[in-house]
């Protein structure tokens, strides 16, 4: 046999490995999983697979897909993992078949690092100090607990290096107490003691109490490890990590002692006495700090998991937010002193006009702001007004809902998350060279309106400011999952060929920024695409870029009427069928619904295509390039409330939810701060996950619960 053949059949049997460990933790079938890793090795993206191989994965939806892809990779990393511990101990000449067949058919990171601590390369420790001094076989004589004069024994070990038995018997405790700690059994104990009984406590750093003001509630705080909640632990985390708070996980020592003394400690004797004070050191030098490390790392963890899963949700409904569409706008990015600056685009966010208007104090030009924006509405047409909700925001909406226009102007108040990031970054800076950032600002604020996920993709997803310390977990971790909420909610809405962005281009499944360019650049220079084949024009793009992109990119009035619609290319020729079947062209199958019912799908079943793909394309043919989004919808905040001063215990306000937390959401009622409702104020009942009952830019009636404007903290409730 070949050393390919090897390598295939060992990979095969790998890849059987894979499914069936991913089938047995996602509850989804071998088969599935299989075909799916297949679809992912092969080059495929989640959003691709979701939508266009359905067949082949049974069905299985982009979060699966991801969590499939996520697994996958972790098994990839301990199968390398792997090979390093067993080459680590083959150097050293320790590998036997046992251990080997041991490594191999591990599948529990902890349990490998396990296996591999008594033969990990490691620093000078005492124990190695201590059998360098040949100390180790009076260790062993202890440790069997067999003699009663063991100092009489130790006396043999007293040499040049070793000046007397206290010596000896110290160096003797010291390998004991190394070995307690590298005994599995004893590391699996005391693993399931913190596991049941640990508890993770919180102390201010004595003269830090003025300065961590914010973290109070941290200052004395204890909790079994097991209930403490994600944004806690990472509150007294980042307290910790800014030098305020000193955090500490542990179980109860004595209870544990008392484990290990019975798994250690076998006579009642000299020698039974030295290994009880053998395996104390043990536990509190090595064992113990050790397995705290774990537990506070697999804390850690696992609230960022929760974190970033509350992000990802938060972000992808942002982007999937209702856009206004393609209508002339005027955006306002609000101010006092230094002015509004004004924008005005047209229908497809180009900048035709900026300037800045003084309608508040301290210049307070009302009469001329008027008579400009006036102007300026009758001048380029304007049908809506965005305004930034930051500072100025409530003044500048009562300043231009006051003015009295020739047509009906809807007015709008948009989040500023993140328009300054994106008004200082190299994207505007290259879209808008000869404006400042707050022109920039101003053109960002309209253009959100108009498509909330066109403009928001311009943005690092973490700056958006919809998270739950974003910037306390796990900064890889957050960016794949981010990037990936990104991609799904642009293909899932798809993208115009022809008017997007370089920027929301480099989301559509199989591009990516190089591609990305190019295609921006091939339309510049060639005009817009007529049809989706021309992409194979662009250079670079090949045959497989094309496969994974060309579904979810649109080119409304393209000659081919399915360009513009969510119908693949690869099954262009099923509905040309259904057409030539039905003695009608493709478009009068589009345009006349009754066409379309008497189409038997089953006729059009063959190798590649099954029912869940012709099922889809017959959706996509009621309506062909459909927005998933749903349609913009009017608010108006209490006009009488403009700050936490207005605020009265028990009144009911209008507001929108402006972020969702694993421990309830944050409002927008209309003033600077955002109101708390918290998990328990949500509804008249439980409720363990803040998004079964609200979502990001919902808009929500609150009755306030409490004001403290010391803190400037509003808490709010959905229950009235």
């Amino acid at each position: 046999m070949s050393i390919n053949q090897q390598d295939e059949i060992k990979q095969h049997a790998s890849m059987q490995i894979y499914s069936n460990l991913i089938a047995q933790s996602l509850a989804i079938s071998e088969r599935q999983i299989a075909k799916t890793i297949d679809l992912l090795d092969d080059g495929s993206t989640i959003p691709f697979i979701s939508r266009y191989r359905k067949e082949a994965t049974g069905g299985l939806d982009e979060v699966q897909i991801g969590d499939i892809k996520q697994l996958y990779e972790k098994l990839q990393e301990l199968s390398k993992r792997k090979e390093t511990i067993l080459h680590s101990i083959d150097e050293q000449g320790k590998l036997t078949p046992e251990l080997a067949d041991r490594i191999n058919n591990s599948w529990d990171s902890t349990e490998l690092e396990d296996i591999y601590l008594p033969y990990k390369p490691k620093r000078t420790t005492k124990a190695e100090i201590a059998r360098k001094k040949g100390l180790e076989p009076l260790a062993k004589i202890i440790l069997s607990q067999s003699e009663n004069n063991v100092s009489h024994r130790a006396e043999q070990f007293v040499t040049a290096e070793v000046k007397d038995v206290g010596e000896a018997l110290q160096g003797a405790r010291d390998i004991i107490a190394e070995w307690v700690n590298e005994n599995e059994s004893a590391r699996n104990a005391v693993r399931n003691i913190f596991n049941r009984e640990a508890v993770i406590t919180s102390k201010i750093i004595k003269g830090k109490e003025a300065e961590a003001a914010k973290y109070r509630d941290y200052f004395e705080f204890s909790e079994p490890l097991a209930k403490c909640s994600s944004h806690r632990l990472l509150a007294m985390r980042r307290g910790e990590a800014e030098g305020f708070l000193r955090v500490g996980i542990s179980p109860d020592d004595e209870y544990s002692l008392e484990n290990l003394n019975k798994r250690f400690v076998k006579s009642k004797n000299e020698a039974a006495e030295q290994v009880e004070i053998a395996v104390k050191d043990g536990y509190k030098r090595l064992l113990k700090p050790g397995i705290e490390t774990e537990f506070a790392a697999l804390s850690k963890e696992k609230a960022d998991r929760q974190a970033i899963k509350v992000f990802a949700e938060n972000l992808r409904q942002l982007l999937l937010s209702p856009p206004l569409g393609q209508k002339r706008v005027m955006g306002i990015d609000p101010g006092f002193r230094t002015g509004c600056k004004i924008v005005c685009l047209d229908a497809q966010g180009t900048l035709l006009h900026n300037e800045t208007i003084y309608p508040h104090p301290p210049q307070q030009e009302t009469a001329k702001a008027s008579a400009k924006i006036l102007s300026l509405v009758q001048a380029y047409q304007v049908e809506a007004i965005a305004i930034g909700n930051g500072t100025a925001g409530r003044e500048t909406e009562q300043f231009i809902t006051d003015l009295r226009y020739n047509r009906p102007i809807q007015v709008f108040s948009v989040s500023e998350d993140g328009a300054s990031v994106y008004s200082a970054s190299k994207t505007a800076r290259e879209e808008f060279p000869d404006y400042d950032v707050t022109v920039r600002g101003a053109v960002s604020i309209g253009r959100r309106l108009m498509d909330p996920l066109a403009e928001l993709v311009k943005i690092e997803p973490k700056s958006i400011g919809v998270g739950q310390y974003q910037h306390d977990v796990n900064q890889t971790e957050l960016k794949t999952a981010l990037d990936q909420t990104v991609e799904n909610c642009v293909n899932q809405v798809g993208v115009n060929l022809n008017t997007a962005s370089m920027h929301l281009l480099t989301y559509v499944s199989g591009l990516g920024p190089s591609l990305a360019k190019n295609i921006v650049d091939y339309r510049a220079q060639n005009g817009a695409f007529t049809s989706r084949k021309d992409l194979k024009k662009v250079p670079r793009l090949g045959e497989k870029a094309f496969e994974q992109a060309a579904g979810f990119l649109r080119i409304p009035d393209a000659k081919h009427p399915l360009d513009n619609s969510a119908v693949h290319p690869e099954s262009y020729y099923i509905v040309e069928d259904m057409a030539k079947d039905l003695n009608c062209s493709v478009d009068e199958l589009i345009k006349q619904p009754a066409l379309k019912t008497q189409i038997k799908l089953e006729k059009y079943v063959n190798d590649k295509t099954g029912m869940p793909t012709l099922v889809d394309i017959m959706k996509e043919l009621d309506k062909p390039g459909r927005d998933p989004r749903q349609g913009i919808k009017f608010f108006a905040f209490d006009p009488n409330v403009r700050t936490i001063n207005d605020l009265r215990e028990g009144q009911t306000l209008p507001g929108i939810v402006s972020n969702i937390t694993n421990f309830g959401c944050f409002v927008d009622i209309g003033i600077k701060e955002k109101g708390l409702v918290h998990i328990s104020n949500m509804a008249d009942k439980f409720v363990s996950d803040p998004t079964t009952i609200v979502s990001i830019h919902q808009h929500v009636e609150v009755q306030v619960l409490g004001i403290d404007v010391e803190r400037k903290r509003v808490q709010l409730s959905l229950r009235h």
